[in-house]
Parts: structure tokens; sequence; C-alpha cells
């Protein structure tokens, strides 16, 4: 049995975790344009720094690493990207995906639902892309005897010559763990709650070679930067031209992952998690905020 003052010390069990994302996303429908836009660039900037230091946390340089090992590695420092977001305040399209939660229990309308994805897609590219420009400016694709530009090249590539079939599906599998992991983070009381609830299904999307649509914000035109403007000296000591990575262009960027991958992020995220936890926990029940209180006016 709980302890009366458990709304205090223990971590939320699912109904009220279910609660509690209704009226998050009511509040995040409601936010004003300019602070919605600003927490979306923070979000897609936070997101990218999660990307810079897997591609470098994941480039071997001259000891191989076993192939299971780097991959549990590389996605647990991407792991950084959504604790920034959940820990400090931001707003990311893939997991705003779980506001259809509050949509479906009649707390926000199809407007203003798409008004938020629209703005946190475009603020979240903002931001990713910003940080892949600072980053080439910064020179971080020449770490490691350019081993490191190496690494962004042919991520960017593989990303970027997926088939739209396949990219879908990665999306879909993808944002099922991100939104798990942002589900998960409603029941934490704390920060290391958080933290903890975030890491393994995030490790385990980018382990598993899953696509997120806003860390190939980072992802592809990092790649794109690398392949359009790096000096003749970089592709010297990497040994290659640009001519090896066929993949990276704007139109495989934009059409061939950005696109199918965004399809597969909403229907994993928001169908497949966000309204089967409604269907679970809200379908058909009072509308209540946090303070248990129902919303629907009581009669005699």
């Amino acid at each position: 049995m709980r302890s009366k003052d458990h709304k205090y010390i223990d971590a939320l069990l699912p109904n009220e975790m279910a609660v509690k994302a209704e009226e998050i996303g009511a509040r995040k429908a409601a936010m004003n344009t300019s602070a919605l836009f600003v927490l979306a660039v923070l979000a897609g900037a936070f997101i990218a720094f999660g990307a810079a230091l897997a591609t470098t946390v994941s480039t071997s340089g001259d000891t191989a690493m076993a192939f299971g090992v780097n991959r549990l590695l590389t996605g647990f420092v991407f792991s950084l990207g959504l604790i920034l977001v959940v820990v400090g305040g931001a707003e990311l399209f893939t997991g705003n995906n779980l506001i259809v939660m509050a949509w479906a229990n009649g707390r926000v309308t199809t407007f203003q639902i798409i008004r938020n994805w629209a703005i946190v897609y475009v603020g979240n590219f903002v931001g990713a892309f910003g940080i892949s420009v600072l980053m080439f400016l910064a020179g971080s694709h020449a770490l490691g005897k350019s081993a490191v530009g190496m690494t962004a090249l042919s991520i960017a590539n593989s990303k970027s010559g997926l088939g739209f079939g396949q990219a879908v599906a990665l999306g879909v599998l993808c944002n099922v763990l991100v939104c798990l992991a942002v589900w998960m983070s409603y029941s934490g009381r704390t920060a290391i709650d958080k933290v903890v609830a975030v890491v393994p299904p995030v490790t385990a999307f980018v382990a598993l070679g899953f696509e997120h649509s806003i860390a190939n914000m980072y992802f592809i035109p990092s790649g794109l930067l690398i392949k359009s403007l790096a000096p003749e000296s970089f592709w010297t000591q990497i040994g290659r031209t640009p001519a090896d990575f066929p993949s990276i262009t704007m139109s495989n960027f934009f059409w061939g992952n950005l696109l199918p991958v965004t399809i597969g992020n909403i229907i994993g995220g928001a169908v497949l998690v966000g309204i089967v936890y409604w269907f679970v926990y809200l379908r058909g029940r009072p509308k209540v905020d946090l303070t248990g209180r129902s919303n629907v006016e009581e009669t005699s």
C-alpha cells in the first residue's frame, strides 16, 4: 500500500503519468509562438550536441572497437541531447508527438497540435542546422587527423542512401523509443529520475540504427558542409574525394531522409505510444488536471 505522502516522494504510476502527459500536452499547445520557437531552437541545438558527441565517440581512430560496444557507447553519449531537452526544458518535435494524448481527450484542437508541431519542427531545424554550421567553422571535422570528419561523412552518406520505406520503418521504431523515454520521464520526481528514465531507450534507438528526424537535421547537413566546403588538405588526409559520398545531396536529405523519417516518427510517437496510452488510461474518463480535480462540472 502506498504512503499517503506518496505524491511527494514516489514515482508516478502509469495512470498518473497519463494525466500528467495530458496536462503537459495542453500547456504545450497553448504556449505563445515566440517562447515556443525559442525553446524549439534550443531543443534542436541540444539534440545536435548529442549527435556531435556521438560522432566523435563512434570514431575508432587507430584502434578499432568491437561493433556492438561501439554502438552501445555511441547511443549512451547521444542521450545527452534528450537529457538536456527533458531536464533543461525545451520543445522537441518528436517528444511533442505525445500531445496527441491531450488532443484525443479533447483538451487540444487539431489546429493547435498542427501549429505546435510546425513551429517546433522549424525551430528544431534552425537549432540543429545552426550547430552543424558552428561545428564545421570550429573545425571539428579535422579532429583525430580528420577521422571525425570521415565518420561524419559516412554517417550522412548512409542516412541519405536509405530507401523511402526503410526510412519510414526506421523512423517508426526510433520514435517509439524516444516517446517511451519522454513518457517514462513523466514518472520522475527528480532530475536523476528523469535522466535514468531517458538513457536506456535513447541508447537503444541509436545502437539499433533507427532514424530520428531532428538528429538528422545535424548529421546530414554536417556531411553536406564537409563535402562542399572542406579544404583539399582534409581530403588528402582521409584519402577520399567528395565523389566517394554520392548519396550526400540536398535532394536526398529532404526527400530521401527527412520526409520519410518524419512520417515514421509521427506514426511511432503519436500513434504507437501516444494514442495507445490514451486508449488505455484516458479514453472515456473525465478530463482532470494535475490536482486530480475533474474538469467536468459535477451535478447533484
